[in-house]
């Protein structure tokens, strides 16, 4: 039986992280334009990462297998 591969697009993008990858980390997003536009505030707490909500996890985790 042939390996399951990972999606490209997916490991650049998401991380598994917790006890046994049971959390998915994730950039967040509208970080790239329009810039000027944002505060200061919203511009840092873009910085953060954020964690895939448990209705995507599923979704996620299939193109994440190892």
């Amino acid at each position: 039986m042939p390996k399951t591969k990972t999606k490209s697009a997916a490991k650049k993008r998401f991380k598994k992280v917790g006890q046994a990858g049971s959390l998915i980390k994730r950039p967040k997003a509208f970080k790239r334009k329009k810039l000027t536009n944002k505060t200061k505030k919203v511009k840092r707490e873009l910085r953060k990462g954020g964690y895939v909500n448990a209705a995507d996890k599923k979704r996620i985790a299939r193109l994440l297998p190892y």
